[in-house]
């Protein structure tokens, strides 16, 4: 699998196509894969956190979600073929585990809206099993949830909780989960169950996501992003004066 590095970070410029039967062949072939999505704020939070960039660096595929860092890639002279979105992935994944049977479970979130997003799942995938789920409030008994996942019996394992807690987590607990596949979804679990909005597609192919986020949330969001995409767009503009 193609491989490159960018802004110091790893990944894997490959399609959704590519990415979904790669994991679906490991899965069927009893290999673990740790996955993985980075975009913009990753990136730039990985360079101070080191907990978190071991994190990523540890997974067996690392997907590029966010056209920020498409485009950062591309304006550094990468060939990235397209975006692999993290909420498209999971759908994605659902629908392969239903066709061939395999068993999913979802962790994270708050209580409410896991439960409208199994719910949601498995009238959009009514073959689906959803061995187990929990919610994203444990952390004062981690080793009774990946217990609990273990026992299940599932095979994929889908995770919304923050960065990094989530990258860290399962980097911590990898060997001991008992499933063939994990990847952290963020707030998928909130879209699916309706809690919020994606944004619209011409915002998502334009990466203007962020904006879209900002609308919604602009106390909690303005800041965070403002930051980030500044410090992003210092690191790019870096790297290339440094190539040139």
């Amino acid at each position: 699998m193609r491989r490159i590095t960018f802004l110091d970070c790893p990944m894997h410029p490959i399609t959704m196509t590519d990415t979904v039967t790669a994991i679906t062949s490991a899965i069927d072939n009893g290999v673990f894969t740790q996955h993985v999505v980075v975009n913009v704020a990753k990136l730039v939070n990985m360079r101070t956190d080191s907990l978190l960039k071991e994190s990523i660096e540890q997974c067996d595929i690392i997907n590029i979600d966010g056209m920020g860092v498409v485009v950062g890639a591309r304006f550094l002279g990468h060939n990235i073929p397209e975006r692999v979105a993290g909420i498209d992935l999971f759908h994605a994944l659902l629908k392969m585990s239903a066709q061939r049977g395999h068993a999913i479970y979802l962790l994270g979130a708050e209580q409410e809206v896991l439960v409208k997003t199994e719910r949601k799942v498995k009238e959009l995938y009514p073959s689906l099993n959803v061995a187990g789920s929990h919610n994203g409030y444990f952390w004062d008994d981690e080793e009774s949830v990946v217990s609990d996942i273990k026992a299940s019996g599932a095979k994929l394992l889908f995770v919304a909780i923050t960065s990094p807690k989530k990258e860290n987590f399962i980097n911590r607990w990898r060997d001991q989960l008992g499933v063939n596949f994990v990847m952290g979804v963020g707030g998928t679990f909130d879209v699916v169950a309706g809690k919020v909005s994606r944004a619209p597609k011409w915002m998502q192919d334009s990466g203007l996501e962020w904006l879209y986020r900002v609308i919604q949330e602009p106390r909690r969001m303005w800041k965070r992003y403002l930051k980030t995409n500044l410090l992003f767009a210092w690191l790019l503009l870096k790297e290339k004066l440094s190539i040139r």
